[in-house]
């Protein structure tokens, strides 16, 4: 069968039919790990070309076990079965007035966000928005007030935001694979970079009363 376009959704199903952990994934295709967490907390998302054509050998190269293993996942689940949620744990860092956001690849478009990180059964989300915020901007943060949760509108993940205060470190792009650009903007201009409809309403909330 053919993908005519991978999303992460496919993408981890191929993974799971190859039976590979993330780290083992991430080396066979050549890619970070990192990389396939994010697809594993952004299912909808659809990859660029040079990735689409990776995943294409990699399914090419598979072998015909792993291939009917794969149809097989790709069947919708049957009614009364629920999937685990995935969840993601989103930092919004300030320093002074201003905010610290990455710029993603995806869905054929940029745009910019949060940094944000999945969250692996049994880990602490605040840990997880700590972490992948240095891992992916080289900025190290603390959580200063957990802001709230709700199932993200567009993904369907379950996303905790914190709001976070800068410790140390430049913000420089370290996952060049997803990400564009890091950069601070300043609270007052967050919205030319998030259409506020598309913010969490707790994190306007926050960022009012933080100035």
């Amino acid at each position: 069968m053919d993908i005519a376009t991978w999303t992460g959704r496919t993408a981890c199903l191929l993974q799971q039919a190859m039976r590979l952990t993330n780290e083992a994934f991430a080396e066979r295709l050549g890619i970070s790990e990192r990389t396939i967490s994010r697809w594993h907390a952004n299912p909808a998302m659809v990859h660029r070309t040079e990735v689409q054509q990776i995943l294409d050998i990699a399914y090419e190269e598979a072998g015909e076990a792993v291939q009917r293993r794969f149809a097989l996942l790709l069947r919708p689940p049957e009614p009364s079965v629920q999937a685990q949620a995935l969840r993601v744990a989103i930092a919004v860092v300030l320093r002074g007035d201003d905010v610290l956001l990455v710029c993603r690849r995806g869905d054929g478009e940029l745009r910019w966000q949060f940094p944000a990180g999945m969250v692996k059964p049994g880990a602490a989300p605040e840990t997880v928005a700590v972490q992948e915020t240095h891992g992916e901007t080289g900025v190290h943060c603390t959580v200063r007030q957990r802001l709230g949760e709700r199932v993200h509108p567009v993904t369907g993940v379950v996303a905790t935001y914190f709001l976070c205060d800068h410790l140390a470190g430049e913000a420089t792009n370290r996952d060049a694979v997803e990400n564009v650009d890091v950069t601070w903007v300043p609270r007052a201009a967050l919205t030319r970079f998030i259409p506020s409809a598309q913010i969490y309403p707790p994190i306007l909330s926050a960022l009012e009363a933080a100035a």
